[in-house]
């Protein structure tokens, strides 16, 4: 399906949002970030917030968003914790997983109707945690050797602390496809499949869905990989000077989500 050029702000019936960087940096609101998730809430647009990280649930998200000024009602979340669970509910109905990962992925393949084990496994399901065991670690390698099939959250190989990175599911991944020679399949951002299972979430269509990211590298290539309408912020990763690097462009560039407002 080729894709639309001429598609404007005003056009767009749903939208998808990256967070970090859009909506919130440092923990704080973007300013416009508030204004604009009100303005979808009050005109009945459809939306979801996206995130490859999967450590929280919706609810808790909500809250640490709401913390951060952000009213995000938790049905709106999307998390790479969610759309993997989806996948593997698709793939493998009632499957068996070993997971390493936090509530965020073990409650959403639950809900799934995943059972979580370490007997015999269908897959090992490598997510976002605070603290990685080796024990845990050794276990999956194990498991895939004897079989079980190897999927991870997002490919991300840092995560942002107060005191600096943190190695995130890309570099555990890194490890264990070290040690197995198996890669893992990568559900979340940049893989557009985080998108359609998000379209699908509000029954959205590509023609009339945009994407709004901070990050050429992921956001921007998977929503114009999904034939999405490209919104590029400058509040997060990817800056004016960083975009002619890239072989390819965003539909749309603007400082921030507070720029969208008055197009919508």
């Amino acid at each position: 399906m080729s894709k639309v050029h001429n598609r404007q702000a005003g056009d767009i019936e749903c939208w998808l949002t990256d967070m970090d960087g859009v909506l919130v940096h440092e923990n704080k609101a973007v300013p416009g970030a508030a204004e604009l998730i009100q303005r979808w809430v009050d005109t009945s647009k459809r939306f979801l917030v996206l995130t490859n990280n999967s450590i929280y649930t919706p609810r808790d998200l909500a809250a640490r968003l709401r913390a951060s000024g952000l009213e995000i009602p938790e049905e709106n979340l999307w998390t790479s914790a969610l759309a993997t669970a989806q996948f593997l509910k698709s793939q493998m109905p009632h499957g068996r997983a070993y997971v390493i990962g936090e509530a965020g992925l073990t409650t959403a393949l639950h809900e799934a109707g995943y059972i979580l084990t370490d007997q015999k496994p269908d897959y090992v399901v490598l997510g976002e945690t605070r603290t990685y065991s080796f024990e845990a670690i050794t276990k999956a390698i194990r498991l895939i050797g004897a079989g079980a099939r190897f999927i991870a959250t997002n490919p991300d190989a840092t995560g942002p602390s107060a005191e600096g990175p943190l190695p995130a599911t890309g570099a555990i991944a890194a490890l264990i496809t070290k040690a197995t020679g198996r890669d893992p399949y990568i559900v979340g951002k940049p893989n557009p499949m985080m998108f359609r299972s998000a379209m699908n979430r509000i029954q959205a269509h590509s023609e009339t869905t945009a994407m709004i990211g901070d990050r050429m590298d992921t956001d921007i290539i998977a929503g114009m990989e999904a034939g999405l309408h490209t919104v590029l912020v400058f509040t997060g990763i990817t800056q004016p000077e960083d975009v002619d690097a890239y072989p390819f462009r965003p539909d749309q560039t603007l400082g921030s989500v507070a720029d969208l407002i008055q197009e919508i």
